[in-house]
């Protein structure tokens, strides 16, 4: 099938100094694809689901149940690729690193831009992501691996059921990040300040008591190191939100890459309309 998915110009280093405005430009441009995680600093930044909207009522229904995984921040008039709350500039069809296309159910490709895909009945999902929490913890002298690493951020599928909404269900997924031991309390003390980019950790230590057989081989994103005296620790994912795509398989939906997000306009500390 064919794709618009080309490898990428520029790096995450060539990123990182810029304002938001620059950065989604590069990616409206088609010059990056890599992850979002450690650009703009004070920037909500949002997993995507774009679906048929007859399918727009279940879906935000699902979100409402299960707020710790899929924060719902906004979505969009049917037709529109627009979100205005999240910011006036930004276009859902070419405005995130790189999209995931499911046909039905099933992930068949990859994109950088989606205008040549957009239909007149497509609604569009924002949904909170823990990258936003990150700069905060990073302030605080706690480390993020994965940026130190260079890579996406580790996130694994769990035994932990979602509560269902009509044909939206499934497993919940985690992200991970390796935090020293006493680091942890500060941790929660933090994230507990972000509810609308996940919260507080759902988990800590063991994998295997949320069904993660290896913590090594995540399902999406890359391995990292966890040194001696870390634990590590997993937040909800939005990523969770694609397995409730691939259970109701509409006949086509959109969704960003895991680990490549929307960078929006709104703060980190008070997006427009949470509560």
């Amino acid at each position: 099938m064919e794709s618009s998915f080309t490898p990428a110009k520029l790096r995450h280093a060539d990123l990182a100094p810029l304002a938001v405005a620059e950065v989604r430009q590069a990616m409206r441009d088609n010059r990056y694809a890599g992850p979002t995680a450690g650009l703009c600093a004070g920037r909500l930044q949002c997993n995507m689901v774009i679906l048929p909207a007859r399918y727009g009522a279940d879906f935000q229904r699902f979100c409402a149940e299960n707020p710790v995984f899929c924060p719902l921040m906004g979505s969009s008039e049917p037709g529109v690729p627009h979100i205005p709350q999240l910011g006036t500039e930004i276009d859902l069809r070419h405005d995130l690193p790189l999209f995931f296309v499911y046909r039905p159910g099933q992930m068949v490709e990859r994109r950088q831009d989606i205008a040549a895909l957009w239909r007149e009945d497509f609604q569009a999902f924002a949904i909170g992501c823990s990258f936003t929490f990150e700069h905060a913890l990073m302030r605080a002298g706690i480390g993020m691996r994965h940026i130190e690493e260079d890579v996406t951020v580790p996130m694994y599928r769990t035994d932990i059921a979602t509560a269902a909404s009509g044909v939206f269900s499934g497993p919940a997924v985690v992200s991970m990040r390796p935090i020293r031991e006493e680091q942890v309390d500060r941790v929660y003390e933090i994230c507990r300040g972000f509810p609308h980019a996940h919260g507080a950790p759902v988990h800590v230590g063991d994998p295997a008591a949320i069904g993660i057989e290896d913590v090594a081989r995540p399902d999406w994103g890359d391995a990292v190191t966890i040194r001696p005296g870390e634990v590590p620790v997993f937040w909800g994912c939005g990523v969770t939100s694609q397995m409730a795509v691939t259970q109701a398989a509409p006949e086509i939906a959109i969704t960003h890459a895991p680990g490549a997000m929307l960078i929006t306009d709104a703060d980190e500390l008070a997006p427009p309309g949470w509560h």
